[in-house]
């Protein structure tokens, strides 16, 4: 998914391997995942998608940014009965969660796994078959 705030910037879909970057988009304060050769397209995440960070996490802070101590995340959303709330998070292997928007610009991450596809349900009746009916 792509935050709220995001509603006004061009977006497309994560893809395994692609190789995210934080960061910040032009005219908005939000902060999200582009790609390092298109800066000005967001790229969404499912909740569900995992990522490998290429170092510690940072996240910004008052005056200093602080380290989040993983490597490894999976994203999800938070806040969702707020709805003028940034929802977009990232839930590391350490337990800790932090919402997108507060990740330090400038960190690149590899999309290792998309969340399963949901099950498509047959419209149709299944037939029966007699199983002790001859083969044509």
């Amino acid at each position: 998914m792509c935050d709220y705030s995001l509603h006004t910037v061009a977006s497309r879909d994560a893809e395994i391997s692609d190789v995210l970057v934080s960061c910040r988009f032009p005219d908005t304060e939000t902060r999200g995942f582009c790609t390092a050769d298109d800066p000005l397209t967001a790229v969404c995440l499912r909740p569900g998608t995992e990522l490998a960070f290429e170092a510690d996490v940072r996240v910004k802070g008052f005056i200093f940014r602080r380290k989040i101590g993983a490597h490894l995340a999976r994203f999800r959303q938070v806040d969702i009965h707020r709805p003028t709330e940034h929802h977009d998070a990232l839930e590391f292997s350490n337990g800790r969660i932090v919402k997108v928007t507060d990740l330090a610009t400038g960190q690149r991450a590899r999309v290792l796994q998309l969340p399963a596809e949901p099950a498509i349900k047959r419209a149709a009746t299944p037939e029966i078959v007699d199983l002790r009916a001859p083969l044509p």
